[in-house]
């Protein structure tokens, strides 16, 4: 199996993507997404642009990144010892005498297109596409997949290890900080986004920040987390009971659970995205909760933690083998309490497969 990241894959997307540009007769496209030069190439610094032409495949970067750069990218590669790597870009550009450049237009400043009119011919056509590289990342290949099912098990690990230190005492922000201990302790490179930790009347906040207060006892518990592991995302939020779990809590938590897996159970070849969300509202609305339910049931995820598909009311896109995505129902009640259970699916042939190998009954600790 090849490993994400190789030269053989990196040099067959920039084909692919190469191929594209001559189908829509354009003879060059300037990749600014960082995430995206490092789908394309493998190289994975914090400065980089990509020019790709007909005849060329160029990384631009910093001298911060020669030795790096040489090791992990397959193209030709120019280190820019001055000014910034638009201006050396430009100037390849002017030297190929390309007149009808791409651009990724999600991903360039207003300052950088102002550069690159102003110092470009009048005689260059200025196109801006629209997520030409992220619908190639849609799709995962098996070393991909294998990159992010290395990472859910990492936030599974450390999220079972963090769990047997919770005491009522502890905060919110000591949770948290332990999670992205166990995390890094795990072989994580960092977490995927910043971990939420949220107990009591708190967890009604679907993006809370943990905060300096004691998790406290015969609460809702609410963490949501995910590793970066080999470059690739995972996430995963799971809502517990410190001390005694209330009736009121069983049943809210029984709601939202058979909401995750009506949705999880829609997961298919074909399917609309919008199918998906709309299982799961359905569920929650014979629990009288459906207005609870105020974010969309879930995302794409990969090199980076949000990433298409969107798993929302409108989004019509179809689910394709390969989608790699989170169900993430949630109810969530001001004053009292929120619960969301997520997991990471992968869209399979037949069906999906769940990833995430935390069990989701009601724990009570």
């Amino acid at each position: 199996m090849k490993k994400i990241g190789t030269r053989d894959e990196a040099a067959a997307r920039r084909a692919a993507l190469r191929d594209r540009l001559g189908a829509e007769k354009l003879q060059a496209i300037l990749v600014t997404s960082t995430v995206n030069v490092r789908y394309l190439t493998g190289f994975t610094g914090s400065n980089s642009l990509l020019l790709l032409t007909a005849d060329e495949e160029r990384l631009f970067t910093d001298p911060r990144y020669t030795t790096q750069s040489a090791e992990e990218a397959s193209c030709e590669i120019t280190i820019v010892k001055k000014g910034p790597l638009l201006g050396e870009a430009i100037a390849r550009i002017k030297k190929a005498k390309i007149r009808k450049l791409g651009f990724e237009k999600s991903h360039i400043s207003y300052e950088s297109h102002a550069k690159l009119t102003e110092e470009l011919p009048a005689s260059v056509k200025l196109t801006p596409l629209d997520g030409w590289v992220e619908e190639a990342r849609l799709v995962k290949s098996a070393s991909e997949i294998e990159r992010i099912q290395e990472s859910v098990v990492t936030n599974s690990l450390a999220f079972d290890r963090a769990l047997r230190r919770v005491r009522p005492k502890m905060t919110e922000s000591e949770l948290a900080a332990e999670l992205d201990y166990q995390q890094r302790k795990l072989g994580a490179e960092g977490t995927a986004f910043a971990t939420i930790v949220a107990s009591g009347a708190h967890s009604a906040l679907p993006h809370a920040h943990p905060r300096h207060e004691a998790i406290g006892l015969n609460r809702l518990l609410l963490v949501d987390m995910g590793a970066q592991q080999r470059g690739y995302m995972s996430d995963m939020t799971r809502t517990v009971v410190v001390g005694k779990a209330s009736r009121r809590m069983r049943q809210l938590y029984s709601a939202v659970l058979e909401a995750q897996l009506a949705a999880i159970d829609a997961v298919r070849p074909g399917v609309l995205c919008a199918e998906v969300d709309r299982r799961a509202r359905i569920t929650l609305r014979r629990h009288g909760l459906d207005k609870q339910f105020i974010h969309s049931t879930g995302h794409g995820l990969g090199l980076e933690i949000h990433e298409p598909p969107r798993l929302g009311r409108t989004e019509v896109r179809t689910l394709t083998p390969g989608m790699v995505i989170t169900i993430e129902p949630g109810v969530y009640l001001p004053g009292e309490g929120g619960i969301r259970i997520e997991d990471t699916v992968l869209v399979t042939e037949t069906g999906c497969d769940v990833l995430t190998p935390t069990p989701k009954d009601l724990l009570v600790i």
